[in-house]
């Protein structure tokens, strides 16, 4: 279909061993080429692919190598290593438009001048790139190179959902301090290599073995002294392995990966030791072992790494990962390479690491071990995740990609970064963008620059949908009636809204229920800023003049136009009817803001009013915010006993100096009078200020216990104690994650 459109170069872009060469060679025969360049960076894989074009075409087109001692430059399909065609006196053998079509595969090597001087010479009617990995590390834009057209891309986990790799069983397995020491990203080399570790590594291997008991393994190292001194280790306990570096020829390598793939048992090897030589464009179907012993620094290259072994073959059953986890800053990229999220969203990377291998296509399976599992989550926990080099690097990579400044949109569509973390480092995703593109950042006066502000992190944040939808209607049509608004909202989401929860979003689109601290007072920003932003009257909700008149700014409308797509579209991605309880979607995060935003109250109450509960004006709610896991340093009359009885059950204590005749305690006692209860539950501070939505509560009628706890001051206060049922169970995953039983769902074996 891209042909049709009159394009002339595409990039397909494909995961290791999904049959690249295959797909290549369809298009070929259905492209009806006369004559084809097929160009690589080894001879082994030209050759390789020579033979896969055979099987295709049989005997109706010559084939030949051009390459090395070998140069059959009258073949009608021609197979060569780009080392050969890129020197002038090759390339010059050949009209400018002798090839009607041309294969670069690997072509996120495309950058290389020695790419270039064969791009810029020939003129094929069509030129197709082929990679696993487009992102470049040097900066380098493949994609203009393609003119951003991508013909097809099937990463990683499509690949294995279409059942086009074998499954892998993945261990992240604790590695071993030694003498005492923790191995981390600076581990002295003496540690990496002490008789200990190698016995460590080698009763691992042994304990997860492979599918046939006859290992044939990749062992990817820190350095190569390490990869050297492990294989003289491992060759002194009887295994038989070699250690390969950028330093050995391609025959050796190639000799290497032949004993690997052996069947002759004098000639067999049981590993091969490497640094990063094996990360790309080498075949080694039997492989059924890969065991990584080094810091996971990219998730492309753990990606790269882990797609060596996911080759089929006849006879494996499967790829058996094992993975040393030591206590490296970067272990959050495990998840991010494992699962295939790039969101760098930390709330994400935690349900991904509790849901074990649910979320895995296939027979696959994930196992961390407690501690390995327990330094993953560390480094979530403490790592920065939009630090401004990161989110430009994903910035550019994008906009190499698709060709133009990226919207917010874009980063969802493609499965980038998720954008929030632009508003969250910026405070709207047009400031960053005025950053990296200077024409942006005189477009819009200082008003219009804070009005893009307040939405993008107060009402466009994917928490409710309907202030996005309304503030849709208003760029539409000027207006919505309430009628309108629950008719949309119906059709879409299945509920409908009720009048309090339209008012209260209307009352957030004017900025009442956000304060902020003026001296000593918070006031709305409505009154800091005069944010006028809509009208009401007569069941409808129109735009005031300070909206239309920002909305004559087409710079301002194209970020406020996406900004809303993108909350929608978000929303929309995590809501399921199911799950969706009046406003709250289970097991998602929010702020204590988010919750009294969504429960419709007026004004965001003051934090230290609320501590653990606090019940609404007007009697109807009484949110409840847990933080399971108590530091020992807070104080006695704040460790409060809240913890999970069951998976349907919840003890719980009011706050100190408490009786059962208090107000709050009678209110809750009272619930059936209209008290909604809801659980907001974080497993500790280290989540930061976001809690899981874990349900509704209900007291159990006799449980209310008066009792006392300790305190500083006086000895002891009165406090109540009250056992809560949930509406329905916690799921299995979220609850073993909060109460840290150390379990996980779906352990495979």
């Amino acid at each position: 279909s891209q042909r049709e459109a009159g394009i002339s170069k595409s990039l397909l872009v494909s995961a290791t061993g999904t049959g690249k060469t295959y797909l290549a060679a369809f298009d070929v025969e259905k492209f009806k080429a006369r004559r084809v360049l097929f160009v690589i960076h080894r001879a082994n894989i030209a050759k390789k692919a020579m033979q896969t074009f055979k099987s295709i075409f049989g005997d109706t087109k010559t084939m030949g190598m051009y390459s090395g001692q070998i140069k059959d430059a009258e073949a009608d399909y021609i197979f060569c290593t780009i080392q050969t065609i890129n020197r002038k006196e090759h390339r010059l053998r050949f009209a400018e438009d002798h090839f009607d079509y041309i294969i670069i595969d690997e072509s996120h090597r495309a950058g290389a001048d020695t790419y270039q001087c064969v791009l810029e010479y020939f003129r094929p009617k069509f030129l197709l790139g082929m990679t696993a990995t487009p992102e470049r590390t040097d900066g380098f834009d493949i994609f203009s190179l393609f003119d951003h057209n991508i013909a097809y891309e099937i990463r990683l986990h499509n690949a294995m959902e279409d059942n086009l790799l074998c499954s892998f069983h993945y261990f992240g397995v604790t590695d071993i301090s030694v003498d005492g020491q923790l191995l981390d990203d600076k581990s002295d080399f003496n540690l990496l290599v002490a008789d200990e570790r190698v016995d460590k590594i080698i009763e691992n291997i042994n304990l997860y073995g492979c599918d046939n008991g006859n290992p044939r393994g990749l062992i990817f190292c820190s350095k190569v002294s390490e990869c050297e001194a492990l294989s003289e280790a491992f060759n002194k306990r009887n295994l038989k392995t070699i250690a390969l570096s950028g330093s050995n020829n391609e025959v050796e390598r190639d000799s290497a990966i032949n004993r690997l793939e052996s069947d002759d048992p004098n000639l067999k090897i049981d590993y091969i030791f490497t640094v990063d030589i094996f990360n790309e464009g080498v075949d080694i179907p039997r492989l059924n072992q890969i065991i990584m012993l080094r810091p996971t620094q990219s998730a492309i290259i753990f990606v790269q790494q882990l797609g060596r072994g996911l080759r089929k073959a006849e006879k494996k059953e499967y790829l058996t990962v094992i993975d040393f986890i030591g206590n490296y800053q970067k272990n959050y990229l495990v998840p991010i390479a494992l699962y295939g999220d790039t969101s760098y969203s930390k709330d994400t990377l935690r349900k991904l690491m509790a849901s074990g291998s649910s979320l895995i296509p296939g027979s696959s399976t994930i196992n961390f071990d407690k501690i390995s599992r327990e330094r993953i989550f560390n480094s979530i926990n403490s790592s920065n995740l939009k630090l401004r080099k990161d989110l430009v690097s994903d910035y550019r990579l994008l906009k190499h990609k698709i060709g133009h400044v990226p919207t917010m949109v874009d980063f969802l569509d493609h499965g980038s970064r998720e954008p929030q973390l632009y508003v969250e480092y910026s405070k709207s995703y047009y400031n960053f963008v005025s950053t990296q593109e200077v024409e942006y950042a005189t477009k819009l006066n200082s008003k219009e620059a804070k009005l893009l502000e307040c939405f993008a992190k107060e009402i466009n944040n994917n928490i409710r949908v309907e202030e996005s939808i309304i503030l849709d209607s208003l760029i539409k049509q000027g207006f919505i009636s309430f009628t309108q608004l629950k008719n949309t909202i119906r059709e879409k989401y299945g509920y409908e809204p009720s009048e309090e929860t339209i008012l209260s979003a209307a009352n957030n689109l004017n900025f009442h229920f956000i304060t902020e601290t003026k001296g000593t007072k918070k006031i709305s920003l409505n009154e800091i800023y005069n944010l006028n932003i809509v009208s009401i009257g007569d069941k409808q909700i129109s735009a005031d003049s300070m909206l239309r008149s920002a909305m004559q700014n087409d710079t301002f409308l194209s970020f406020l136009k996406d900004n809303i797509e993108y909350s929608i579209k978000s929303f929309n991605s995590r809501f399921s009817r199911d799950s969706f309880i009046e406003g709250f979607i289970l097991y998602q995060k929010y702020s204590r803001k988010d919750v009294f935003r969504v429960l419709n109250w007026q004004q965001n109450p003051i934090a230290q009013n609320v501590g653990g509960y606090i019940i609404s004006p007007d009697k109807s709610n009484c949110p409840i915010f847990v933080n399971y896991h108590k530091e020992e340093s807070i104080s006695d009359t704040t460790k409060y006993e809240d913890k999970f009885i069951s998976n349907t059950e919840f003890e719980w204590m009011s706050k100190s100096k408490r009786k059962l005749s208090s107000p709050d305690v009678q209110a809750i006692k009272n619930y059936k009078s209209g008290l909604r209860i809801p659980l907001f539950v974080k497993k500790n501070n280290d989540e930061g200020k976001e809690f899981y939505y874990m349900g509704e509560l209900e007291p159990i009628e006799d449980s209310f216990i008066e009792t006392t706890m300790p305190s500083e001051s006086s000895g002891s206060v009165s406090v109540v104690k009250i056992n809560f049922t949930l509406n329905r169970p916690v799921e299995e995953s979220i609850y073993n994650y909060i109460t840290d039983t150390g379990t996980r769902l779906n352990d495979g074996g």
